[in-house]
């Protein structure tokens, strides 16, 4: 296993692309916007997981083998669903305003139970900016994460199965970060809010099923290995891939991420159709056809580590800091 990320001195392609394909495709323009019906499948997935959760507290804990089976069938992908909008208002692909975004991803993130959208929504755009910074993009792990984890299967599961616990020792590293604002507590008051309600209407057997969606929504399980799909590679040569599965019908295009990092101002509704008025651009990349096949290669493959990254380096050296950390 690597001691580090793989150190890169050139820039992230996805500005020199974007340039490329607006010059040869200027049409791509008529594919940025808004798509307010994004809210409606919002609601959609809401309203979904309330009842389901309704259901399951009805039931009781007699029935924890089949929250489990509820939760890792229908509840992973819709609360992944939701974890896809958070990031369309993210960007600010729903509506003109970006107030009314805020709280289209707040609204998404109630079937999470813990407040994350607002901090995702500041986090998420430095990682555009900064894709690989190691003190920029909290979409890098840490490097005390990585060693702890390893590359042997079971300590690539256990990060799986506990990813978000793991996500948010993150962002204290961060420079020129500041998680805090009054969204931050609109978030947070909403989340106690539906965390409350649930409990009353539907009982703490609802509350552990939805327990169960979010752990498996980013987790151990199919859909978790988007996140693997995205940015982790022993490759280097390609630092970012797609997945163009038949997941992405229920999962709103997310797997287009080489599309999404070009144009992040197209919504989810027209990535396919990026793909399509620039071929010649995505056909040569290397991609996924399967999250299922790719979470199996990323345990067991040794190839594989938290450490499978390109990470950008500063004037052709690792900081001395970061150089005393990985001897």
């Amino acid at each position: 296993m690597p001691a580090n990320f793989h150190q890169a001195e050139f820039d992230q392609p996805h500005p020199e692309r974007t340039r490329a394909i607006l010059k040869a495709h200027p049409e791509v323009r008529k594919l940025m916007g808004k798509n307010p019906h994004t809210a409606l499948i919002l609601l959609l997935v809401l309203t979904l997981q309330t009842s389901l959760a309704f259901t399951m507290g009805k039931l009781g804990f007699d029935y924890w083998w089949l929250s489990i089976i509820v939760a890792y069938c229908v509840g992973a992908f819709a609360n992944h669903c939701c974890y896809v909008i958070i990031h369309d208002a993210t960007h600010n692909l729903v509506f003109t305003s970006k107030a009314w975004n805020r709280m289209v991803a707040i609204f998404a993130d109630l079937p999470n139970l813990v407040p994350g959208a607002m901090g995702f929504n500041v986090y998420h755009l430095k990682h555009h900016a900064h894709q690989g910074d190691y003190e920029y993009d909290a979409d890098l792990a840490s490097d005390w994460e990585a060693k702890l984890i390893g590359n042997k299967w079971y300590g690539k599961a256990f990060w799986l199965l506990f990813f978000p616990v793991f996500q948010v020792t993150r962002p204290p590293r961060l420079k020129a970060i500041k998680l805090f604002n009054g969204w931050t507590f609109v978030n947070l008051f909403f989340a106690i809010a539906y965390d409350v309600a649930i409990v009353y209407f539907c009982g703490w057997a609802g509350l552990v099923y939805l327990i169960f969606s979010f752990f498996f929504s980013i987790g151990l399980h199919p859909v978790g290995a988007r996140w693997i799909q995205e940015h982790y590679t022993y490759d280097m040569s390609q630092e970012t891939a797609s997945y163009y599965g038949p997941i992405n019908i229920v999962a709103l295009n997310v797997g287009y991420h080489n599309e999404h990092h070009d144009f992040p101002s197209i919504p989810w509704n027209n990535l396919p159709k990026l793909r399509t008025m620039a071929p010649e651009f995505y056909d040569n990349l290397k991609s996924h056809d399967s999250w299922g096949r790719l979470l199996l290669t990323f345990l067991f493959d040794e190839r594989y580590s938290l450490f499978s990254r390109v990470e950008r380096i500063k004037e052709g050296k690792v900081s001395y800091d970061r150089a005393q950390k990985a001897a």
